[in-house]
């Protein structure tokens, strides 16, 4: 009797210990991860490979296998991750002490590659910001702090990328993107004296452009008046009678006219004035 109770209580410790084997042999792997199984601390598959404009469903999350304590599974984020920097300083071209605060956004595109160099996602953010860090303060250093103020900032951010997503590469990882959110000269004496000096580039810029317009005014005018002078000679060579006519008449208009009280000047000459020759006709 005894015998048999130990037989049944062996098969049911196998049983157990089968069961617990198969459940741990089946893993779980959803849409936002990617898993890389390792055997004996070689990568051996990928589950859930992340594939450029794949459908969810389509890449082989869901329930999955490995064997037991032989296979091993790390997980990976499938979606873009957040590598940030620091808040620091970076000197620029022109030699302004800058804060610079940035981050950029990766993908992981090779999880074996990834898995071999860092381990872990989170590994991974730790190793890439020192890069980072190292890369924008080569582009920052070729640049001036008001050229970042411009179109050319664009410029500077897709350099920064390009050399830091030929890092991440090494890493199994894509850079994405990198943005500046803030790009600021310290507080304090750096600062006014940046803005003394981009005050007084825009002050001597508008000198420089009011000058150039006063000089093609008086060019305007001049030329005007040649033109005026040339019109009243060719009139006055055509018909003297009419040219002292029209400008009897621009006297008239002068020396009656009341701008501020129309209709109410008074003035008082003889009848027999050469002035009011045109008055009388002929």
């Amino acid at each position: 009797m005894l015998d048999v109770l130990r037989e049944q209580k062996s098969a049911a410790i196998a049983l157990v210990a089968l069961a617990l084997a198969a459940l741990s042999s089946l893993i779980v792997v959803s849409e936002t991860e990617e898993a890389v199984i390792l055997r004996l601390g070689e990568p051996v598959r990928v589950i859930n490979r992340f594939q450029p404009g794949a459908d969810f469903g389509a890449t082989g999350a869901g329930l999955t296998w490995r064997i037991p304590f032989l296979e091993t599974m790390t997980r990976i984020d499938k979606r873009m991750l957040t590598v940030p920097m620091d808040r620091q300083q970076v000197l620029s071209a022109d030699q302004q002490p800058l804060e610079v605060d940035a981050y950029a956004r990766i993908r992981v595109i090779d999880p074996v590659r990834m898995v071999k160099s860092a381990g872990t996602t989170e590994r991974l953010i730790e190793q890439l910001q020192p890069i980072l860090s190292s890369v924008l303060r080569q582009e920052m250093g070729k640049r001036t702090f008001q050229s970042l103020l411009t179109a050319e900032r664009g410029q500077a951010m897709r350099n920064i990328r390009l050399g830091l997503d030929t890092e991440a590469r090494q890493y199994g990882a894509q850079i994405i993107d990198v943005r500046i959110k803030r790009a600021d000269l310290p507080v304090g004496t750096p600062l006014d004296s940046a803005f003394s000096r981009m005050t007084n580039a825009k002050e001597q810029e508008a000198a420089t452009i009011l000058g150039q317009g006063e000089r093609d005014a008086q060019i305007i005018r001049a030329e005007a008046q040649a033109t005026s002078a040339k019109i009243y000679a060719d009139s006055f060579g055509k018909d003297p009678q009419f040219y002292d006519f029209f400008r009897a008449m621009r006297s008239y208009d002068a020396t009656f006219s009341n701008p501020k009280n129309p209709g109410s000047s008074t003035i008082i000459l003889s009848p027999d004035s050469d002035y009011l020759r045109q008055f009388r006709g002929k």
